[in-house]
C-alpha cells in the first residue's frame, strides 16, 4: 500500500511537471514552449498532410508520451515476471508458481490496456489518426490478443492442473512477442519513435524518469496486493476444508 501511495504521488508529480515545467521538444531539438504545427514530422508517409495543414497538438503528444512509455515498460516487465514464474511452475510443478504467474498476467494485462489507450491517444495527437498498422503498434496489439487468449485457455480447461500447465506453456510462447515488440523499431524501418535514440532536454527527462519510477512502483504494488489477496483466499479455503472435515 505504501508503494502504491508513493507511486501515485510520483506519477501525479510527473503529470504536473510534464504540463507546467517541461518544454515542447522534437527528437533531438527543442521546438518551443508553445504548440506548433510540427506534429507530423515523425508521421508515416501515408499520414503526412497534403493540404499543408498539420495537426496542431505536438505538445499534447509529448505529454502523453511521458506516461505511455512508463506504462508500456511496466507491461513488458510484469509480463516477463509472469513468464518466469510459468517456467518455474513447469520445472517444479509447485502451485504457488502458477498462482504468481497468473497474478502477474492479470497485472500485466491492466498495463497493456493502459498502454493501448495512451498509445491510441498519442497517435491521434501526433499523427492525426486513431490507429496505424506500423510494426510497433501491430506487434503490441498481437501481444494484447495473446494475453486475452491466455485467460481463455486457462478458463476453458476443467482440470486445474492441466489448466495450469497449458496456461504456463501458452504464457511462455506469448511472451516471445514482448521483446519482439520492444526491439522491432530498432530492427526494421518504423514510423514509431525510439525514445532513447535521441537526447532529451532536462526539463523533459526529469518528469519522464519520475513517471517511470512511479509507474513501476504502482505495478509492483498492484502485483503484491493481488498476491496477498490470493494468499488470504487460499488460507480461508484451507480453514473451511478443515472445519468441514472436523
Amino acid at each position: 500500500m505504501v508503494l502504491m501511495v508513493i507511486g501515485g504521488l510520483l506519477t501525479t508529480l510527473a503529470f504536473f511537471m510534464a504540463f507546467y515545467t517541461a518544454r515542447v521538444q522534437g527528437f533531438g531539438t527543442i521546438v518551443s514552449e508553445v504548440p506548433l504545427d510540427t506534429s507530423f514530422a515523425l508521421a508515416p508517409p501515408n499520414l503526412q498532410p497534403t493540404d499543408g495543414i498539420a495537426y496542431e497538438r505536438p505538445w499534447l503528444s509529448q505529454k502523453i508520451f511521458y506516461f505511455h512509455v512508463p506504462v508500456a515498460e511496466a507491461s513488458f516487465l510484469v509480463f516477463s515476471i509472469a513468464a518466469l514464474f510459468a517456467v518455474l511452475f513447469l520445472l517444479r510443478k509447485d502451485k504457488k508458481y502458477d498462482t504468481r504467474s497468473r497474478i502477474a498476467m492479470e497485472t500485466a494485462f491492466v498495463f497493456v490496456v493502459a498502454t493501448m489507450i495512451t498509445g491510441v491517444l498519442w497517435t491521434r495527437a501526433s499523427w492525426g489518426v486513431w490507429w496505424d498498422w506500423e510494426p510497433r503498434l501491430t506487434t503490441y496489439f498481437i501481444m494484447m490478443v495473446l494475453m486475452v487468449a491466455y485467460f481463455v485457455v486457462r478458463n476453458s480447461v476443467g482440470d486445474e492442473e492441466r489448466a495450469a500447465t497449458y496456461a504456463a506453456v501458452f504464457c511462455i510462447i506469448a511472451w516471445v512477442d514482448a521483446p519482439l515488440s520492444f526491439i522491432i523499431t530498432r530492427l526494421i524501418p518504423s514510423s514509431h519513435p525510439v525514445v532513447f535514440r535521441s537526447g532529451m532536454d532536462t526539463t523533459n527527462l526529469i518528469p519522464f524518469i519520475i513517471a517511470q519510477l512511479g509507474m513501476l512502483m504502482i505495478g509492483y504494488a498492484i502485483y503484491v496486493l493481488r498476491a496477498t489477496e490470493e494468499d488470504m483466499r487460499e488460507r480461508l479455503d484451507i480453514l473451511k476444508e478443515g472445519l468441514e472435515d472436523y
